[in-house]
């Protein structure tokens, strides 16, 4: 239990990081926690003149005591910012990658 732990104050700290840097200030960025279910989202919300910006940046679950990360639109990849933090790639599950190729990627196939 203490490693789920582990995971979900990474995923939230993370989170946070991401939605503090928001470049643009008419843009919201609103982070999502379902800690019952082990769902976590970063979403941005807000307009760019006419142009209506929505949609999730980050989306990660716990599953099985694994990551997945369903969605990832980061340049550095939150895969690689928890390996940082010492999470083993074979607990990261790049969910977002068609299961057939997760295979060839160095991180857990489910």
């Amino acid at each position: 239990m203490a490693k789920l732990d582990e995971y979900r104050q990474y995923i939230k700290d993370l989170l946070q990081q991401h939605a503090s840097i928001v470049w643009d200030n008419r843009i919201q960025a609103q982070i999502i926690y379902d800690t019952e279910h082990d769902h976590y989202q970063l979403v941005y919300v807000g307009w760019r003149e006419q142009d209506r910006i929505y949609g999730p940046v980050l989306h990660l679950d716990i599953i099985d005591e694994k990551i997945w990360i369903q969605q990832d639109g980061t340049e550095i990849g939150i895969a690689n910012e928890l390996v940082e933090l010492g999470v083993p790639k074979e607990d990261i599950v790049l969910g977002f990658q068609l299961p057939s190729v997760r295979k060839y990627t160095d991180f857990a196939v489910s």
